[in-house]
């Protein structure tokens, strides 16, 4: 059985197919608002987790400058002693 139309209800069919995939537009914009919202808080998380280890790696960076200097200390320490001890005569 086939619908029949009054030329009158057209509009009304229009309104209503706009309104529907106006319906589906929001439902698909909620959809991808989730996955930004998603993918926004995964890489903030990705980002603080980056941070800290940048902040290890300084800290790893600043405490090998300081085992060079100390080693250089002792490393000039150690030939002073030596030429000390070639000037004894034994």
């Amino acid at each position: 059985m086939a619908k029949t139309r009054s030329p009158e209800l057209e509009p009304f069919d229009r309104l209503e197919d706009k309104v529907k995939r106006l319906v589906a537009l929001v439902e698909r914009l909620r959809g991808e608002q989730t996955r930004a919202a998603e993918d926004n808080q995964r890489l903030s998380d990705e980002l603080d987790t980056l941070r800290a280890r940048l902040a290890d790696a300084q800290q790893t960076d600043s405490e090998v400058s300081t085992m060079r200097e100390e080693r250089e200390q002792i490393r000039t320490r150690v030939a002073d002693m030596l030429e000390r001890l070639e000037t004894i005569d034994l």
